[in-house]
Formats: C-alpha cells, structure tokens, sequence
C-alpha cells in the first residue's frame, strides 16, 4: 500500500505541516530558524526566480519554459490550497514512472515536532484524472507515507529558455492575418504565330505537276488521234457532219 511504502527522502531539519506552510522567500538570513521553499528550490534547480512561491509560475513566463511534464530538474510550482496561501515550489530529482517522481523541497513535512526541514528524494504521485499532474500527494513525514490531501500544480518550470515554437493561438491569428493568395491567371498560350516558319512539309508538290502535265499530253495525244482518223477518211475531211464530229472528240 501506498501508505506503507518507504520514503526514499534523506530529511534534515527544515519543513513543516502543510498546512502551515509559508512558501515565501525569506532564507537563514530573515533569522527564521528555518529554510522556505523558495531559495532551497532556487538552489537546487538553478532557477533564478524570486519571491513568494505562488509568483513564479506567472514570474517564468518568457523566461524560462513552461510544461506540464516532470524533468529532472524542473521545479514543479504549486498552486495555494486551504492554508497554503502562498503555494509551494520543489525541485524534482528523479522520474520513477509516469505517475511517480522524486521530489527535493524545503519546509513542508515537520519533523521531530519541529518545522522547516530539507526532505531529499521524497516521492509525489500524480493523482490527476488525465494524467496531466494538475494534482499531486505528497510524501508526508508524520504519516509516513503519502499524504492525503490533492494539492493542485500549476505546472513545471524548466531550467532553459522557453521554446519559440508558435503555440495554436499565436499559429491561427498568422493565419487569420495573412494576405489572401492573388487569383491566378487565365491561360496563355506559349505558341506564337509563326511557331511553323521553316518546317518542310512531308509532301512535295511535284506528284501533283505531274498528274496536270501527263493530263495535258493525253488531250494533246487525243486530239492528234483525231487529226489522223479524219487525215485517213478524206470522206470525213469533206463531210461538214465528219468534221464537227471530229471536233467533238478533240
């Protein structure tokens, strides 16, 4: 069972009962006799955000890449809840599964009655319905195990400049305010005029000179026929009806 499961964590003093939990940024130096959440996360994770822990998710905006994912290394920054009222923020350190990870944070379980203690390698299981670690249990020292409570997570802040990939929003409104395409043009025809100038015909044309003069030598042949048919018949010659017969056949 989960309640029974070990810690994992190597706690020293420093953490409280959630419930009591300040999550601001005041360190050793405010001359709490304790350590917040805020300057052990920023030590641990090398983000450089300050103030109290509910600001950093909105503080990380544009500067350092947001997700929700766990990485090892990303602060995972959680929303107030009940008395929580100034949220909390922790360091992950390991990635056991899709729904377990390793958390190194400051000031959340107490411990030998006594607030305010780093807690190394603690686990917290994502609780959400989607999966999405929107709501997280924490390890709680004076249960040991799990605690009970769904404390809400804003989300994960990694250590590394956010990527500038367009988000869905950012895409639509480059497409919504891109000029329409022009219409396109009617059809041109590439071929000129005188695309033919220079092509040689396939058929010549002396096959047709040819029929008109071996059309002519028959005519001229027929008719000297006829001279030589009236030349042989004197009668013909003589006879008016021979010679307009005659004619005829020229």
């Amino acid at each position: 069972m989960l309640a029974a499961a070990p810690s994992l964590a190597a706690a020293r003093p420093v953490a409280p009962d959630p419930a009591s939990i300040t999550g601001d940024d005041r360190g050793e130096e405010s001359g709490l006799p304790y350590i917040q959440c805020v300057p052990y996360a920023r030590q641990v994770s090398g983000i450089q955000l300050f103030g109290d822990a509910h600001t950093w998710w909105d503080q990380a905006a544009g500067r350092y890449a947001r997700g929700t994912q766990p990485r090892v290394g990303a602060v995972m920054a959680f929303r107030p809840h009940g008395a929580m009222v100034l949220g909390h923020v922790a360091a992950v350190s390991r990635i056991i599964d899709s729904r377990t990870v390793l958390l190194r944070h400051a000031n959340w379980s107490p411990i030998d009655g006594r607030r305010g203690h780093l807690e190394d390698n603690v686990r917290a299981v994502d609780v959400s319905p989607a999966n999405d670690w929107s709501e997280v249990r924490v390890w709680y020292a004076p249960l040991g195990g799990l605690g009970t409570t769904h404390w809400p997570v804003e989300g994960f802040i990694y250590n590394r400049k956010p990527s500038k990939t367009l988000g869905p929003d950012a895409r639509l409104t480059v497409l919504a305010s891109a000029p329409a395409s022009a219409p396109k043009a009617g059809y041109t025809s590439r071929i000129g005029p005188d695309f033919l100038k220079g092509i040689v015909p396939e058929t010549s044309v002396a096959p047709a000179r040819r029929m008109v003069a071996a059309r002519e030598k028959t005519r001229i042949t027929a008719a000297r026929d006829d001279e030589r048919t009236i030349a042989a018949s004197p009668s013909l010659a003589r006879d008016p009806i021979g010679r307009l017969i005659a004619s005829r056949l020229r």
